[in-house]
């Protein structure tokens, strides 16, 4: 036990003796400039699975690209009944079904999530809108409508809050629509403005959001496309018949658009 006793304090004499470094490390590190903080991103999810919810591949492209650039996020989705449910392994609505978005979006959150009511801009640096046909039937009736589409009041005014505050906002796939409907006059992408033998099986969208006000600027799905004077950023995702990869990569460039857009 001596000499345990001895090469214990042994040891504690020799860990003393690197204390004034360790003092003069705190205090150097006081007088550096503090590393800035991320931006504090708003991600709004429309439940869970492309054909009633949110693309689950575009939501966790857009949060590891978020984790990546050092943001802060809060997911949140509209506590309301989903349009309809799809069996994913027909393609075909389930008529004894009914789902809710905000418990299904709880399931890509991890159970992190908030109503969208309780969502403002002013705690909030960007916000963020993946795909999915959830986009489209259950923060808005685009899929039912079309141009005439009503947009879920929550929605239209996280829209216009981020909007009127200058604050950036980042949408993808078909959930650009919802800014064309809300922000009048906004510059979107979808993709393309013809199919192209399948490769762009959507791209009769691009006419109803021209006919919704907006502009439609063609891009690939690789790219993102900025508005600068409302800062909106878009790419296309999943309206391209693509490689993952290439989409994954669409969404970076969105992301990152929205990130430098933060100023953070």
């Amino acid at each position: 036990m001596a000499a345990v006793r001895a090469l214990v304090v042994s040891r504690l004499l020799a860990a003393s003796s690197f204390a004034p470094l360790h003092a003069s490390t705190a205090r150097a590190t006081l007088h550096s400039s503090a590393p800035r903080p991320g931006a504090r991103v708003a991600l709004v999810l429309s439940g869970c699975g492309v054909y009633d919810g949110t693309e689950l591949h575009e939501a966790s492209a857009v949060l590891v690209h978020l984790s990546r650039g050092g943001a802060e996020v809060q997911i949140f989705a509209p506590d309301i009944p989903q349009m309809h449910v799809v069996d994913h392994t027909k393609g075909q609505p389930s008529e004894s079904e009914t789902r809710n978005v905000l418990t299904e979006s709880a399931r890509i959150a991890r159970g992190k999530i908030t109503d969208l009511a309780r969502l403002s801009a002013d705690n909030h640096d960007a916000a963020i809108f993946p795909g999915g046909f959830g986009a489209a039937k259950n923060l808005s009736t685009f899929a039912v409508d079309g141009k005439d589409c009503k947009v879920n009041e929550d929605v239209e005014r996280v829209l216009k809050e981020f909007h009127k505050a200058g604050k950036p906002i980042g949408l993808c796939c078909i959930a650009p629509v919802l800014a064309a409907k809300v922000l009048r006059g906004v510059e979107v992408t979808v993709g393309h403005e013809q199919e192209e033998g399948g490769k762009w099986p959507y791209a009769g969208t691009a006419e109803a959001i021209k006919a919704l006000g907006a502009k439609h600027c063609v891009k690939g799905v690789t790219e993102a496309h900025v508005d600068q004077k409302n800062k909106v950023v878009t790419t296309p995702a999943f309206m391209c018949e693509a490689e993952l990869h290439h989409i994954h990569d669409g969404i970076g460039a969105m992301v990152k658009k929205v990130l430098e857009l933060c100023g953070k």
